[in-house]
């Protein structure tokens, strides 16, 4: 599997945090497993400034990002999703959200999706089903909405961008990149606060 980060401008740092954290430590994954990368792509190499300020320059453009069954897409929140711009990436999402490729998409990343067209037949979440409908005319999958923090419909997790730790479960559990029980102690250490599961997490890892 290999991970691909999707950059723009006014990123939402905090939304991938735990994902890009885990992935690139390795500090909590299955040592059992193959290693792994995130390659950070975007429209062209020119660097992006996130929300916070932070400028990051992509390792690749997207021309040259070839995506194959079992790999992982990551696409962030942003505030500039609906741009032009953005027309790439969403044309690549259609062409391999049929593909076993794990597209996950959080905030305005799922507003793009659904503006593509591309929730309209699988289950999916975002920030409010309303919302979507308003200002994406392409939208026509509201019977497929559920409000939830984040939802996985298999190779397809989607989330609201006030639920990056639910996000973050999802992908780990569908990517299997952590042992189920270190998977379970990391997310009720984070969620919980209680130092229990900090214990649990570290003999998990033995």
């Amino acid at each position: 599997m290999k991970v691909y980060l999707y950059l723009l401008n006014t990123l939402a740092d905090w939304e991938i945090g735990h994902l890009t954290a885990e992935i690139n430590s390795g500090r909590f994954l299955d040592k059992t497993k193959i290693p792994i990368t995130i390659t950070k792509f975007g429209n062209t190499l020119e660097p992006i400034k996130t929300m916070g300020g932070i400028t990051i320059t992509p390792d690749e453009s997207i021309d040259n990002v070839k995506l194959q069954e079992g790999d992982l897409l990551i696409l962030p929140g942003a505030e500039t999703w609906m741009e032009e711009s953005n027309n790439k990436i969403l044309n690549l999402v259609a062409e391999v959200i049929n593909k076993n490729v794990i597209v996950a998409a959080i905030c305005g990343a799922t507003m793009a999706l659904a503006q593509k067209g591309l929730l309209n037949n699988r289950k999916h979440t975002s920030n409010d089903k309303e919302y979507l409908k308003m200002m994406c005319p392409e939208y026509l999958g509201e019977k497929f909405y559920l409000n939830q923090p984040a939802v996985a419909d298999d190779n397809l997790i989607t989330a609201s961008g006030l639920a990056a730790l639910e996000f973050s479960y999802e992908v780990f559990k569908r990517t299997n990149v952590m042992k189920t029980e270190s998977l379970e102690a990391w997310y009720q250490l984070y969620k919980t606060k209680e130092t229990k599961y900090f214990f649990s997490l570290m003999e998990s890892l033995k």
